[in-house]
């Protein structure tokens, strides 16, 4: 799609306060595919106060008609599901049959499922002499990552217009291109004027503008720790709710009764998957000291397979970021065997699908998150030390757990400090909550879980 040169903002595509500029660039050959207007605190200032004009007729419409508008949403986004895929395809250098299978088709699944949420959840319930009820919480500021672009965008706004907020959303400025296409979306799907502004711009302008705005009731933020961090003192400070998504370095545990050979090849594609820029990727492979041998072998083996088949990573300050943790890797000892710095094509941002063994769980790559395609392997003795080891980061989103019998996988997993644990290879689930325990992030997203973040609740007693 074409860039557009304005914001979205109160139902029109309206001219940015300033002149400035963010190029777009394909990360698979560093070139400059488009622009788009860098907002200012000032453009951030007219999406609020359209969001804050739109909120009292959203938030009194009756459930009804707001499941049927993010139904409409939907059906727009089916309709233009090929666009969607070539959109990230561009941006983020996805594989084109990546971005058709998840970064399209992910965030069609969860409109729809927000769609039959708004009609059916229970606003209102009894509760002795009293009655409850869920309402908005008010104006959203949603700041979402590059990573997986419209699904974040998705499930925030999704959730928060379901609820009867209205949103401000701040995409990341590598990919902004997916973000205009979502605004066209809502346009198209009839959602009235201001109940969705889109603001296009950097994070420490734009989004650091709308975490402060004062007429913004809840930051929702996806991204890193360290950001998140300074949103949560910035909401802090003005006593405003947060959800926050942060980072994640989950550990993939194979009990030795696993089929080994299963949970290493699910493992390693699991951590090639988007270029290995996912925050629940398992990036930790947690293997009994007797099986850990043919475990490093079958993880070499399996990466060598995503040489040609993954994309580049977002830019160029990432691509410099994953190989400082490779040569990190290597400098505190781990043994390379799949991988490494060799880059694996002279042009963009890639990165070789990289295995490391003979990894201690004190090293960096172990403790730190990396966000590209690189996998650490550790030995553990017994069941109590990989609890130990798998619980051993400041980090709990998300993890996996293989066993010869789902009793005992879900026994383990309920050892883990973390907010979300895959028994044997589980599939995503769409209305399963999402989240992290310690420094993975405050709230939950996606399904009922993730429409209580904006709702609050007030009684009445008879």
């Amino acid at each position: 799609m074409k860039a557009h040169d304005g914001m979205y903002i109160d139902g029109a595509w309206r001219p940015a306060a300033s002149g400035e500029t963010i190029d777009v660039v394909n990360p698979a050959d560093e070139q400059v595919i488009d622009r788009v207007p860098a907002g200012t605190a000032e453009d951030i200032d007219t999406a609020v106060r359209a969001a804050r004009a739109a909120l009292p007729g959203w938030a009194a419409a009756p459930p009804a008609e707001r499941a049927a508008r993010l139904g409409a949403l939907r059906d727009v986004l089916v309709a233009r599901k090929d666009e969607i895929a070539e959109t990230v395809t561009a941006e983020l250098g996805s594989p084109l049959a990546f971005s058709q299978a998840v970064h399209a088709s992910v965030p069609i699944a969860v409109a729809g499922s927000y769609a039959e949420l708004a009609a059916t959840h229970a606003f209102e319930e009894k509760v002795g002499n009293s009655t409850v009820y869920q309402e908005p919480i008010g104006v959203v500021g949603a700041i979402t990552p590059w990573n997986y672009p419209l699904h974040q965008i998705v499930a925030k706004v999704a959730p928060a217009l379901a609820a009867g907020c209205t949103v401000v959303l701040k995409p990341a400025e590598d990919t902004p291109l997916t973000a205009q296409l979502f605004a066209e979306a809502v346009d198209e799907a009839g959602i009235p004027a201001g109940v969705f502004n889109l603001v296009t711009g950097r994070g420490p302008v734009a989004g650091q503008a709308l975490a402060e705005h004062p007429g913004v009731d809840l930051v929702s933020f996806t991204g890193s720790t360290a950001v998140g961090r300074q949103i949560g003192a910035t909401a802090g400070a003005a006593i405003k709710k947060v959800a926050l998504e942060l980072g994640g370095k989950s550990a993939n545990v194979i009990l030795p009764s696993a089929d080994l050979a299963k949970a290493v090849n699910v493992g390693v594609a699991n951590v090639m998957s988007n270029s290995g820029q996912t925050c629940s990727a398992w990036t930790r492979m947690l293997v009994h000291r007797d099986q850990y041998d043919e475990a490093v072998q079958l993880a070499a083996t399996a990466a060598a397979k995503y040489g040609d088949r993954i994309g580049p990573v977002v830019n160029a300050k990432q691509h410099a970021r994953v190989r400082s943790y490779i040569e990190k890797g290597v400098a505190e000892g781990a043994r390379v065997v799949a991988g490494g710095l060799e880059s694996p094509s002279p042009q963009g941002y890639f990165i070789a699908p990289t295995v490391f063994a003979d990894v201690t769980p004190g090293m960096t790559i172990a403790q730190e998150e990396i966000f590209g395609p690189v996998l650490s392997i550790l030995r553990y003795e017994d069941e109590d030390d990989a609890a130990r080891i798998a619980n051993g980061t400041v980090y709990g989103l998300a993890g996996a757990v293989w066993a010869g019998e789902e009793a005992e996988a879900v026994a383990f997993a309920r050892r883990l400090e973390t907010g979300q644990v895959d028994i044997n290879g589980g599939r995503f689930n769409p209305r399963a909550p999402f989240g992290g325990y310690k420094q993975s992030g405050v709230g939950r997203e996606l399904g009922a879980h993730g429409l209580s973040e904006y709702l609050q609740t007030k009684s009445l007693q008879f």
